[in-house]
């Protein structure tokens, strides 16, 4: 079987050791190899980050095929999947901020680890009202009765075999935003399907994410890919390599005279 992946990181910052082996990963492994830039962020992605994403990968040998799937190129089709949502019943605005949530489940009479539910049950007047006023608010999915409709969902999970998916677990996520008609788990299920994505290979911190995932792919009519989490490059102190904690980009090893034989030979000694 041809394996078709993608790597497909959001650019925000320059790519550092973790995402170079994440995109090894999925390179080593593919017949096809796409690259696709999730940057609906518009407040955190920037172009300049985006060419040194492909200025990276094509340092490392990592090079792709077709042309480069840049989601903020593509609102009106996230919209569009997001309609067929909306119209099935699924989904209803929240108002909560942040905080709000946080006060909810740190609350002493029953803390919940995921989104409260604090506007699921909102009479349509008030909704309707603070819409008007031109609140900001968010569009969840109503997970429960997503898979009430959805029923028994499983995927296949390569070195565990077929799971049972639990979309609950993540509770009534995000899809869209008043001013972003899409987000993550929205606008990944739907360009995997679209870029014939074969196998999800991807971090581990990404694992749980699949449940969802797998649930809208089936409202959405949308095929399941094989899905793969590898293990996460850590730094001395045992902790994940990332962006926020200024983990050593590529271009900064690269100036400093590190080779990408250097590194993909770290990869496959890992």
């Amino acid at each position: 079987m041809s394996i078709i992946s993608r790597f497909a990181p959001s650019p925000t910052g320059h790519l550092h050791l973790g995402h170079a082996y994440s995109a090894w990963m999925v390179f080593r492994r593919a017949n096809i190899f796409r690259l696709r830039l999730e940057d609906i962020d518009a407040t955190r992605c920037r172009p300049e980050y985006a060419a040194s994403i492909e200025e990276d990968l094509r340092w490392l040998g990592l090079d792709w095929e077709g042309e480069i799937r840049v989601q903020s190129a593509h609102f009106p089709e996230y919209a569009s999947s997001l309609s067929q949502l909306q119209q099935r019943g699924l989904l209803y605005t929240c108002f909560c901020s942040r905080a709000d949530i946080s006060r909810a489940i740190t609350a002493p009479h029953g803390a919940e680890a995921l989104y409260p539910g604090t506007c699921r049950h909102l009479p349509e007047t008030e909704r309707a009202k603070k819409i008007a006023s031109g609140a900001p608010y968010a569009l969840r999915l109503n997970t429960h009765t997503a898979s009430a409709q959805a029923g028994r969902l499983k995927f296949f999970e390569e070195g565990s075999g077929w799971i049972t998916a639990e979309p609950e677990r993540l509770g009534d996520v995000v899809l869209a935003r008043k001013d972003t008609p899409t987000s993550y788990h929205l606008c990944v299920v739907h360009d995997d399907a679209l870029q014939n994505i074969t196998h999800i290979i991807r971090g581990e911190d990404l694992r749980e994410a699949t449940h969802i995932h797998v649930l809208l792919q089936n409202l959405l009519g949308l095929p399941t890919p094989v899905y793969a989490h590898h293990r996460l490059l850590t730094g001395p102190d045992g902790k994940r390599l990332a962006k926020r904690d200024r983990a050593a980009t590529l271009r900064e090893m690269r100036a400093a005279g590190t080779t990408a034989e250097t590194i993909l030979q770290r990869f496959q000694s890992a």
